[in-house]
Formats: C-alpha cells, sequence, structure tokens
C-alpha cells in the first residue's frame, strides 16, 4: 500500500513530537529519582536544579547547541537557521519530518546529558555553579561531540567517526556517558560529602529520604526510554520503519527488565539482601546498555545485555566508593560505565560498526566532555565557588539555596 508523502510527512512529524514529549518526561523521572535518592534536607534543591537545567538546555540549545551540532560549520542561532526551511523542508531533498520536530526532539536529549550531571554532584554544590556549568554543557561542550558523531563533523578536521566504524543508536555514548563524563569531572572537583568516607577508608552509607518516589522516577524513566529509542529510529510511515520501531520498544524493555533482574542477583550475592537502590539501577542500567544499538539485537539478547549492565553497574559503585568518588545517586556508574558497555556490544549485533571504531568513538567523547569540563568547573570553583559551606551542607541545601524545606511538617533543618 502506498502513502502520500504527505501523510508519510504528517505521521512521522507527529510520531517525532510524541516520541520528544516521552524524552521530556524523562525530566520529571530524574527528578523523582533524584530527590528520592538524595536526604529530605537537600530535597527542594535537587528539584530546583532539575527543573531549572530543563530550561537552560532548551533555551542554550535554541540560542547557538542546535547550529553548533548540526549547522555544519555555521555556529549562528537555532532561529535563523532550521526554522528557516519552513515546514516542507529543504528543496533539493525534502524533509520526511518538520524541522521545528527535529529540534524538539534534539533539545530534550541534552536535557537528558545535563540531568545526569544533576544526581552526581547532589548535596553538597552551590546551586548557582551548577546553573553555570549548565549553560556551557548545553550550548557548547555536549553540541561539539555531538556535531562529531550525529552531526557527521570531521573530529577538530582530522577523522571522521562515522567513517571509522562508530555507531550509536540513541546516546549510550553520546548523551549517557557524556553527561557522566561531565559529572565525574565536577566530582573531582567538588569532592565527597562531609561523613561519606572515614580516615581508615571506611564506607558510611547515606540512605535516601524516599525510595517510593525514587522508583517512581525509575519507572518514569522506564517509559520514557521508548521514546528515547523508538524516536531515534526517526520514522515510523512505512511497513519497514514501524516494524523497526516495534522492534526497538520490545529490545528496549527487555533489557531493562534485564538489567533489573541481574541487579537484584548480585546485590543479593554480595550483600545478603535484596538491594533496592541496586535494582533500580540496575534496571536504568540495562536501558543505558541497549540505548547503543536496540534495533538489531534479539530480544534475548537484548536481556543478555541489560543483564551485563545490571551486573557491570553494581559492580561499579562499589568500586567507585572504594576510590572515595562519591556520587549519591550512582549516576557515573549507571550511564559512563554502562554507556562505554553499551558501545562496545554494538558490533556484536551490528556488522556497520567495529570495535576499533567504538573505542576511538568512546575516547573521543570522554576526553572532550571530562578535560573541557574540568576546566569549566575549575574555573567556576576560582570565579564564585562550587561548594557550599559545611555549616550549610549539615543543615541540607534547601534553606541556604532555596529558603524552602520539601518536608517542612516532618522534619526541620533548623530544628
Amino acid at each position: 500500500m502506498e502513502i502520500t508523502f504527505e501523510l508519510g510527512y504528517a505521521l512521522d512529524t507527529f510520531y517525532f513530537l510524541i516520541c520528544g514529549a516521552l524524552v521530556m518526561w524523562m525530566a520529571a523521572g530524574f527528578a523523582m529519582l533524584e530527590a528520592g535518592l538524595v536526604r529530605a534536607k537537600n530535597t527542594t534543591e535537587i528539584l530546583t536544579k532539575n527543573v531549572a537545567l530543563f530550561a537552560i538546555a532548551c533555551t542554550m540549545y535554541m540560542i547557538c547547541g542546535y547550529g553548533i551540532m548540526y549547522g555544519g560549520g555555521d555556529w549562528g542561532p537555532f532561529l535563523s537557521g532550521i526554522m528557516a526551511d519552513g515546514a516542507t523542508g529543504v528543496a533539493e531533498e525534502p524533509a520526511t519530518y518538520a524541522p521545528s520536530a527535529d529540534f524538539f526532539f534534539q533539545v530534550v536529549f541534552v536535557a537528558t546529558a545535563m540531568s545526569i550531571v544533576s544526581g552526581a554532584v547532589a548535596e553538597r554544590m552551590k546551586l548557582w555553579a551548577f546553573l553555570a556549568f549548565a549553560v556551557v554543557m548545553t550550548g557548547f561542550i555536549y553540541p561539539m561531540e555531538g556535531a562529531w558523531t550525529w552531526g557527521g563533523e570531521a573530529v577538530f578536521g582530522m577523522y571522521t567517526l562515522g567513517d571509522l566504524g562508530f555507531s550509536d543508536f540513541a546516546g549510550s555514548g553520546i548523551v549517557h556517558m557524556a553527561g557522566a563524563a561531565a559529572a565525574l569531572a565536577g566530582v573531582l572537583v567538588l569532592g565527597a560529602r562531609k561523613g561519606k568516607y572515614t580516615a581508615d577508608g571506611k564506607v558510611n552509607a547515606i540512605p535516601g529520604a524516599n525510595l517510593p518516589l525514587a522508583t517512581l522516577g525509575t519507572f518514569i524513566l522506564w517509559m520514557g526510554w521508548f521514546g528515547f529509542n523508538g524516536g531515534s529510529v526517526l520514522a515510523t510511515a512505512t511497513v519497514e520503519s514501524a516494524n523497526s520501531v516495534a522492534i526497538v520498544f520490545m529490545n528496549t524493555n527487555a533489557a531493562a527488565a534485564g538489567g533489573a533482574i541481574a541487579a537484584l542477583i548480585v546485590a543479593r550475592i554480595l550483600f545478603g539482601k535484596a538491594d533496592l537502590t541496586m535494582v533500580l539501577n540496575g534496571a536504568l542500567a540495562g536501558l543505558v546498555a541497549i540505548t547503543a544499538e536496540p534495533s538489531t539485537p534479539t530480544p534475548l539478547q537484548a536481556t543478555l545485555f541489560g543483564g551485563l549492565g545490571g551486573i557491570l553497574v553494581v559492580l561499579s559503585i562499589v568500586a567507585l566508593d572504594k576510590v572515595k568518588i562519591d556520587d549519591p545517586v550512582g549516576a557515573i556508574s549507571v550511564h559512563g560505565v554502562v554507556g562505554l558497555l553499551g558501545l562496545i556490544l554494538v558490533p556484536f549485533t551490528n556488522d556497520g560498526s567495529s570495535i576499533s571504531g567504538q573505542l576511538i568513538g568512546a575516547a573521543t567523547i570522554f576526553v572532550w566532555v571530562f578535560v573541557v569540563s574540568l576546566v569549566v568547573w575549575l574555573v567556576i570553583k576560582a570565579v564564585m565557588g562550587i561548594r557550599v559551606s559545611e555549616e550549610e551542607e549539615f543543615d541540607g541545601v534547601d534553606m541556604s539555596e532555596c529558603g524552602l524545606e520539601a518536608y517542612p511538617d516532618f522534619t526541620s533543618s533548623r530544628s
């Protein structure tokens, strides 16, 4: 059955927008997950960060980020570039969806990368220092590595990642590992929370205040990931693309399930208990692992790939604690370590990629984001400081940064 260009254009545009809305909903998932895994006295501040970073990401990507990433060297603002193409696409090669739909879908990915940073630096970073970094991350750091990968530009004019056999379907490396690299740089400059580690190397657990909220956040992220991966098919108006979308949805769900089961089992073996936080991170790790290539594995392979992510994330969280890298929500492990795993797994089911290309691509993304982020964090530290005072950290940053407490009827940092 033939489909007219106009109808296909409308269907693909609508699908793009719906998937973008699902990914936007992941912002709520990150907010709930992080709010559940921090202490009650820091809840308002982390919610403020998540709302503000989303707004900053949308604005900075519009002003310059999209132009850097897809402008082919033209760093002009989005509004003077892609929007000028109008609703019917470029004349020589008509688009299959509205250019503005593409921007909307891309901008929510930027916000996702920045959300990863939020949880890793929680409970001790100054709000305005974090927001200052968000401006640079979403307006320049992420768009540059995005230009070298999805944008198809050569890396500093030296090599093109696609030509080397690099493939990242929906962003295990481009989005998730990049966000984790920025987070790692911030954590190293920031330092650990007071009381997290003792002088003799002991790790003190700092439980989150609201595990039901963290669980809700995980399910929201799980749901939003169908838009994240499914939307990256970029079309649904033909039989071929519709089948591809269905496969991606199926494999995304299978990987999340595999990650949760594997993390549950590993936590039981290591800790003797069914650790809910590890199960939640296991599900997210499975999602990150399959994001690099959800269209070519079989459902069983997707489940196994997710399971590998679930195993690795538990081991990584334990290992980072041993070297005193304090990540309250496990973001660096979930998105960084497992993001790398996802890239490495791609060649096992996708013949168009290679192990060497994946490793070069991963190294390019990590080195760029980590080094530039480290410089930005150090500049912010020198200019305005990045860490709250010991007294503010002890009392909780809700009052010092926001002047509001999330649970005033149950606890008070001023008592």
